[in-house]
C-alpha cells in the first residue's frame, strides 16, 4: 500500500476519532465549557473593540480582552482532562495527514536547457540568502551567469540589457516584487523564467510548486527542469505575480516604520480605516452582480484565486493558470461602527478576467508587498498563460493546495477516493490531472490568441 493511501486512511480514522473525542469533551466539560466559551467570546469582542480604537479606549479593550483570554486558558488548564489533550493532538495529526495525502508532484514536459541563462539576485533579500547559499557560485557551476542587484540600480533596465546581450532564459532570486519585474520581461520576450526562493516569504514560488526550502536546487530548473505556462496579472499596465491590496494593508505599508514594526503599524492603521470613525475607502467598483458599489475597508485583487478560510492550504492559490483574477472586497463600517453587509456577510469573493476600481484621488496600494500609489481608474486584467515557467525536477511543480477540495464533505469524499485508489480524484498514476490538462491548455491557448 502506498504512503498516500496510508495517510488518507490515517486522516479518515483520526477525523472519526476527533469527532468521538469532541463529543466526550463536550459532555465532560459541561457546564465548565460554557464558562470557557463565555470568556472566549468576551476576549474576542474586547480585543476587537480595542483594535478599532485608540488611546485609553484601546488600552481598556486590549486589557479586558487579555484578561478574559487568560481566564479561558486557566479554566482549560486547571480543569482540563486527558480527553482535551487527546482531542487537540488528534486534530493536529489529522490536519497533517490531510496535507500529506493531498500533496502532489506534477511531472512537467521536458525542455531543452537554455544556452545563455542569467540569474539576477538580490543579496539583501531573505536576510541574505543569496550569500548564505553561495548562489552566484552555484549558478556559475550550472552554466548560469549571475548578476547582482546593487542599491539604486534600475532592475528592469538591467534585465532588458541582459536580454539584448543574448540571454535566452531569466531567473530571479529575491522578493516577489523583483520576481514580477523579471517575469514581465520574460513574458514580453517569451523566454523561460525560473523563480528562485531567496526572498522572505516566497509566496509566488510556493504557488508555482517550487520547494521554498531548496534555494540552490531551484537553479536546476535551467539544467533539466520541466516547463509550464502560468498567468500574469497587471494593474494599469504594471505586472504583478501575487496580488494588489487597497485599503488597510496598503495604508499600513505606506507608513514610516512599517518594515521595522509591521504588526504595530498595521494595528495603528486599523482605527483609521475600520474603526467607529473610520473613513474606509472612498472608491467605486462593480460587483459580480453588475451593481455599482461604493466604499470598502479593503480590496484585494490577485493573480488567480486564493484559497481562504480553510484549515489546510489557506492563503495559497490552487492554481495560477485558470485565466481569472481573484477579487476579495471587505465592506467598510458604517459611521456607528457596524459593518455594511455584502450578501449577508462583511466580505465578498469572486473571480473575473477584468476588474476596475475608480476614485477621485490617488490610491495607496501594496503591489506584491511593495508600497506605491496608483492613479485612478485602476484597471486590472489577467494575462492567461503569459509566462513560461521552468521548475526543477525535484520540486512539486504544483501548489500545495492544487488537489485540495473545497468543503469538509468534499474533502472526506476525496480522502475515501485516495484510500481506495491511491490518487486524488481526477489524477492518474503519473500525477497528471485526467481529462483536464489538455482542455485547460487549449482554453488558455485560445484566450492568449484572443488577447
Amino acid at each position: 500500500m502506498s504512503s498516500r493511501r496510508l495517510t488518507a486512511f490515517a486522516a479518515l480514522l483520526l477525523g472519526a476519532a476527533g469527532l468521538v473525542l469532541a463529543v466526550v469533551v463536550l459532555v465532560q466539560a459541561f457546564p465548565r465549557g460554557l464558562a470557557v466559551l463565555a470568556c472566549a467570546l468576551v476576549a474576542v469582542a474586547a480585543l476587537w473593540a480595542g483594535v478599532l480604537r485608540t488611546g485609553v479606549a484601546r488600552a481598556a479593550g486590549l486589557t479586558v480582552g487579555a484578561l478574559a483570554l487568560a481566564a479561558a486558558i486557566v479554566l482549560v488548564a486547571v480543569n482540563g482532562t486527558l480527553a482535551d489533550v487527546a482531542l487537540v493532538a488528534v486534530l493536529a495529526l489529522a490536519v497533517a495527514c490531510v496535507r500529506t495525502a493531498f500533496a502532489v508532484h506534477t511531472p512537467l514536459p521536458s525542455q531543452a536547457a537554455p544556452r545563455r541563462p542569467v540569474l539576477f539576485f538580490n543579496p539583501r533579500s531573505g536576510g541574505g540568502k543569496a550569500e548564505r547559499f553561495a548562489l552566484a557560485d552555484e549558478a556559475r557551476a550550472r552554466g548560469i551567469e549571475p548578476l547582482e542587484l546593487r542599491p539604486g540600480i534600475d532592475v528592469e533596465q538591467l534585465v532588458r540589457d541582459a536580454v539584448a546581450a543574448g540571454a535566452d532564459a531569466l531567473a530571479m532570486a529575491g522578493g516577489d516584487g523583483s520576481q514580477a519585474i523579471v517575469a514581465a520581461v520574460a513574458a514580453e520576450h517569451d523566454l523561460p523564467y525560473a523563480c528562485v526562493p531567496a526572498g522572505t516569504r516566497n509566496h509566488f514560488a510556493l504557488d508555482l510548486g517550487v520547494d521554498r526550502d531548496d534555494v540552490v536546487g531551484a537553479l536546476d530548473a535551467f539544467v533539466d527542469g520541466g516547463e509550464r505556462r502560468v498567468d500574469l496579472a497587471e494593474v494599469n499596465g504594471r505586472v504583478f505575480v501575487n496580488n494588489v491590496s487597497l485599503g488597510l494593508y496598503a495604508e499600513a505599508v505606506q507608513r514610516a516604520g512599517y518594515r521595522e514594526a509591521k504588526l504595530r503599524t498595521l494595528l495603528d492603521t486599523v482605527p483609521d480605516m475600520v474603526g467607529p470613525q473610520g473613513r474606509g475607502l472612498d472608491l467605486c467598483w462593480v460587483g459580480p452582480d453588475g451593481n455599482l458599489r461604493r466604499s470598502s475597508a479593503a480590496v484585494l485583487v490577485s493573480n488567480n484565486r486564493y484559497r481562504l478560510g480553510h484549515a489546510v492550504g489557506s492563503g495559497t492559490r490552487p492554481c495560477i493558470d485558470d485565466g481569472l483574477l481573484g477579487v476579495t472586497v471587505a465592506a467598510a463600517p458604517t459611521g456607528r461602527g457596524r459593518w455594511r453587509r455584502l450578501s449577508q456577510r462583511p466580505w465578498r469573493e469572486w473571480t473575473a478576467p477584468r476588474f476596475e476600481v475608480d476614485a477621485d484621488h490617488a490610491l495607496p496600494a501594496g503591489i506584491d508587498g511593495e508600497a506605491t500609489t496608483l492613479a485612478p481608474p485602476l484597471r486590472f486584467r489577467i494575462r492567461p498563460g503569459a509566462l513560461r515557467v521552468r521548475i526543477a525536477r525535484g520540486h512539486p511543480g504544483a501548489s500545495p493546495s492544487a488537489a485540495l477540495p473545497d468543503g469538509f464533505a468534499a474533502t472526506g469524499r476525496a480522502l475515501i477516493h485516495i484510500a481506495l485508489t491511491g490518487n486524488p480524484p481526477g489524477r492518474s498514476d503519473d500525477g497528471h490531472l485526467r481529462g483536464r490538462d489538455e482542455g485547460a491548455r487549449e482554453s488558455r491557448a485560445g484566450r492568449r490568441t484572443a488577447a
